[in-house]
């Protein structure tokens, strides 16, 4: 079963250059669908990915990543 991640592209703590590759790599195959996600005040503080219906949010990014691996399928 195909993971449902989503990213927004003007979240400032977790640029798309460097965690889309890093999801890409933890969920090989999965189509990771990037845009608002009306998640705009977290999202301004925080790093943030939304996997599989849950929102996860950290300080860093690779502290959010941390968080989701045991999410993904």
């Amino acid at each position: 079963m195909a993971n449902d991640i989503r990213v927004c592209e003007k979240c400032r703590h977790a640029p798309l250059k460097s965690i889309v590759p890093k999801l890409q790599k933890m969920a090989p195959g999965d189509e990771i669908k990037i845009g608002c996600k009306s998640y705009c005040g977290p999202c301004g503080k925080r790093a943030f990915v939304y996997i599989n219906g849950r929102y996860f949010s950290a300080p860093t990014e690779d502290e959010v990543l941390a968080k989701v691996a045991p999410f993904i399928k």
